[in-house]
């Protein structure tokens, strides 16, 4: 039941900090209304989201949101946001709601989601 295994972690980030799950919350809207095709399960502590294929997670930590593209290093980076160095990874460090707007993360989330639906 992958809608219960999300309840339940939404619950337990709730419970820790109801900042870090407003935010979360928020993510996951913005990502959901990318477009109806897109899931979410819950997989390695976070919330991944997939279309055709797996195109971002959420992940909360004790002082911030991380949002992780899998193929990040292939994403444009014009607001030079995006974080890592690996070979593929990347993701975005969110502290507050502001922060959505301020590192551009609909336009991230967008690139991300287009890119995983090109065959």
């Amino acid at each position: 039941m992958p809608a219960d295994r999300i309840s339940k972690l939404l619950e337990d980030i709730r419970l820790l900090d109801p900042e870090r799950f407003e935010l979360v919350q928020a993510l996951r809207q913005i990502i959901l209304d990318l477009s109806p095709s897109i899931s979410e399960e819950v997989k390695y502590g976070g919330i991944l989201f997939a279309a055709t294929k797996p195109f971002c997670g959420v992940f909360s930590y004790a002082k911030h949101v991380s949002l992780e593209f899998g193929e990040g290093a292939s994403l444009p980076d014009q607001f030079k946001v995006l974080e890592g160095e690996g070979k593929f990874r990347r993701h975005i460090k969110l502290s507050s709601g502001q922060d959505i707007s301020g590192k551009h993360v609909r336009e991230y989330l967008t690139l991300a989601f287009k890119a995983s639906s090109q065959p």
